[in-house]
């Protein structure tokens, strides 16, 4: 099932939910042009995981291909199609981990207390975004990295899925399969913690 492949344009009218849990049943009855479109449409979700849990465009590619084929295998054993995306997600977390080489940058460290729901005053709000900024040097780009390493595994995954991919705090929850008072402490501690070691490189 090539990941560049075309496919017949996604249903219409659905609700993203709804179109996933109908692509599955197709793909279940034997399209597999329908798991195409599923391809398609959370390609750029998975690279993107992969990217920011691994740091290595190669190593994520080749995690994304493997996400998609182990998706497929087990596609059977989804119990609730509609929640496909989160499930998919599962799977790339769970793989980028045991790929495990590096991590890349690219995370806002302002905790944003009206975001998290703590108010404990710790950490002041919009204190820095790093990015994709061609001016940062290797050597912040390598502190970021190794900063991000050492966050622990929920944190870590919180802060991937909330602050870089965009996704709820309910998306991340059913992801990591907690609660999301957890996920809104995970991003809160891994922001304090990434400003705590990257002191030295920020600038109020």
């Amino acid at each position: 099932m090539p990941m560049d492949q075309k496919s017949e344009p996604a249903v219409v009218g659905l609700d993203p939910g709804e179109a996933d849990a109908d692509c599955v049943r197709r793909t279940l009855a034997g399209d597999t042009r329908a798991f195409d479109r599923l391809v398609e449409r959370y390609q750029r979700r998975v690279l993107g995981v992969a990217y920011r849990l691994l740091g290595n465009a190669q190593d994520a590619a080749d995690a994304a291909q493997e996400v998609f084929l182990r998706a497929f295998r087990s596609l059977s054993s989804l119990e609730e199609p509609r929640r496909f995306a989160g499930w998919l997600t599962r799977i790339a977390c769970n793989l980028a981990l045991n790929y495990r080489r590096g991590r890349r940058s690219g995370v806002s460290l302002s905790v944003d207390e009206g975001d998290t729901g703590l108010n404990d005053g710790a950490v002041p709000p919009a204190l820095v975004e790093v990015s994709h900024d061609p001016t940062l040097t290797e050597e912040v780009r390598h502190a970021i990295e190794r900063a991000i390493a050492r966050l622990p595994e929920k944190q870590r995954m919180s802060l991937v899925l909330f602050a870089l991919e965009g996704l709820s705090h309910k998306e991340v929850a059913e992801i990591l399969d907690c609660g999301i008072e957890a996920v809104k402490w995970n991003v809160f501690q891994a922001r304090k913690k990434l400003k705590d070691d990257l002191a030295e490189y920020l600038t109020e």
